[in-house]
């Protein structure tokens, strides 16, 4: 079976613009996640959605023909995450323990039986905190530990806030002061340096639970400049894992990038063959 899934920030929900005026984004974001058919759809920044009777999720439903899911938030821009049934059933589990409490955005862990796994496919979309790289690792490795409560057959993705685990330098020219001040390694200030080093500890945390960068994965094999394109103003701070029996699963990468105005981020989306999941490894979480 082939899953397509798509990663979105869309930018206070694609409702709001960054000074909280109103700003319906939503058909141009339907347009731009329904020209990949996806099977998973990974939400981040979905303010607002729960508004109304969950107005903007049952909108988002009905124009892309999926089930969706809210996970809970202390900051009001949690994560959303969106469903095919027809491809993947119903969902066996949505695991939204403590993620209110221990992340700043939150998340959620959904679980899916997929022929041929022996244990399910875990699905998380994670937006980490862009104030402190030291906040982030802690919930990067939190997010991963969740995503692992149904065994070794996961997916990550989402608004990863840093700069990945390897690949080109930010755009230091574009960068922000305060994405300065959270994504670059701390040094003396009075020091004179040319530009400061990208702290890639958080992609790094989560290399260390198992998990690989779905876009660096297929640009060792390729060589493809294109996968390593920036989803952010600077750098390429939105990225899709696995754990390390879905590695060979990988086929595709793509960015979403049109219609340009949909989000301040562009999206991404990953197909993968579920056939070639390395099952010989499965073990249960303790």
């Amino acid at each position: 079976m082939i899953l397509t899934i798509a990663v979105q920030n869309l930018k206070r929900g694609g409702l709001l613009d960054g000074d909280g005026d109103r700003e319906d984004r939503w058909p141009l974001l339907a347009e731009r996640i329904a020209a990949v058919d996806p099977d998973l759809v990974l939400l981040q920044e979905a303010e607002g959605w729960a508004d109304a009777g969950h107005r903007q999720l049952v909108r988002a439903e009905q124009d892309l023909g999926m089930d969706g899911l809210l996970a809970p938030s202390r900051s009001g821009r949690g994560t959303a995450l969106l469903y095919r049934r027809e491809t993947l059933g119903r969902r066996i589990a949505w695991n939204t323990d403590y993620t209110g409490t221990e992340t700043h955005h939150g998340f959620g862990v959904a679980a899916f039986t997929i022929p041929g796994l022996p244990a399910p496919l875990a699905v998380t979309s994670v937006h980490l905190t862009p104030y402190s790289a030291d906040r982030a690792v802690a919930e990067a490795d939190f997010a991963a530990s969740r995503t692992y409560r149904h065994g070794p057959y996961c997916i990550l993705g989402g608004d990863i806030n840093y700069p990945p685990a390897a690949g080109p330098d930010p755009a230091w020219d574009r960068m922000r002061p305060y994405n300065r001040g959270s994504r670059t390694l701390l040094t003396d200030p009075t020091l004179q340096k040319t530009a400061p080093g990208p702290d890639r500890r958080i992609a790094w945390k989560l290399a260390a639970n198992g998990l690989t960068d779905t876009a660096w994965h297929l640009y060792q094999q390729t060589g493809d400049e294109l996968l390593l394109r920036r989803t952010g103003n600077d750098d390429r701070i939105d990225q899709l894992w696995v754990s390390t029996p879905l590695a060979p699963a990988v086929l595709s990468y793509i960015l979403l990038d049109t219609p340009p105005d949909a989000s301040d981020h562009h999206g991404l989306a990953v197909a993968l063959d579920t056939s070639r999941i390395d099952t010989t490894q499965s073990w249960t979480y303790e």
